[in-house]
């Protein structure tokens, strides 16, 4: 018996062996190391032969974790609102205040906000969804540079790819509401109409708030795009350009009591006489009528 093999038998053995396993026994009757004396082994410590981390099948697995661990955090605060914007805005703007304001009235009405977790309208949005007794969810992105996260986020969750973190924004929401914003913004405003206008998703309500912000780029798809045939008009009617919050907040829980109609099997929660709630025009805020 060599020394290797002699390093790789067990302390113990069984007195009397059952019946041959030719599967488990395979890398036993072929000379080879277990499965598990591979994952402990301890030797593996030299760079060369840690280089599978950076291969495309270790990442496959990276990114199942990060859908695992975002589906187990985020599964239980919906209904939530995800809300996008610059995260170079400043508190004294206009529309930090807006999206503060926004997010605390949404939180009122048992929104979680969900945000990118950074600085300037993220941090508005988490800011009102904690001034409102709401739910501050952060997913964060891994960036060449440093973005903290923001101290209004009472959930957060990390990513290091775009694609798992854009899912959790979309999958958990009834809808979005769109501040101004750069490329990243735009991203989102784009993907996520895709989707609405492919089927993928339904009656999801996308508000842009900023109408002069916003406008230039409605302009621009209904005069140049829609015009020339490469949308339609309807296309553009997905989205709603409002100043107002109030209109914003309608918009929003209008969509979601219509989904909870579909999703309750399309029975009227209202035919058995209750009332059908309106919102406040003044707070946002379901009233009787």
């Amino acid at each position: 018996m060599n020394r290797e093999q002699s390093r790789r038998r067990p302390l113990w053995e069984p007195q009397q062996p059952g019946p041959s396993n030719l599967n488990l026994n395979r890398r036993s009757r072929l000379g080879l190391r277990t499965e598990d004396e591979e994952l402990l082994d301890r030797s593996k410590r030299h760079p060369e032969e840690l280089q599978f981390l950076h291969t495309d099948p270790w990442r496959v697995l990276r990114i199942m974790s990060e859908f695992v661990a975002g589906f187990d955090t985020l599964a239980a605060v919906a209904p939530a609102i995800t809300v996008f914007g610059s995260a170079r805005v400043a508190e004294d703007d206009p529309m930090y205040e807006a999206a503060r304001s926004l997010s605390r009235h949404l939180a009122g009405e048992n929104f979680s906000i969900i945000t990118g977790g950074g600085p300037g309208i993220m941090e508005a949005a988490n800011r009102g969804a904690v001034e409102g007794d709401g739910i501050s969810v952060g997913c964060n992105i891994e960036l060449p540079f440093e973005q903290g996260t923001n101290p209004y986020v009472q959930i957060s969750v990390d990513f290091h790819y775009f694609f798992v973190r854009k899912t959790m924004f979309l999958k958990y929401a009834e809808g979005f509401v769109i501040f101004p914003g750069g490329f990243g913004t735009m991203d989102e405003l784009f993907e996520t109409l895709t989707l609405v206008q492919t089927g993928k998703v339904h009656n999801f309500p996308i508000v842009l708030f900023g109408t002069s912000y916003w406008q230039g780029l409605i302009d621009w798809l209904v005069n140049t795009v829609a015009a020339e045939g490469k949308i339609t008009q309807h296309d553009v009617e997905l989205l709603l350009v409002t100043n107002s919050e109030e209109e914003a907040c309608r918009h929003i829980i209008t969509n979601y009591l219509e989904n909870e109609h579909v999703r309750a099997g399309g029975v009227d929660p209202y035919l058995d006489g209750g009332v059908r709630p309106n919102l406040d025009p003044a707070g946002c805020i379901p009233t009787q009528e």
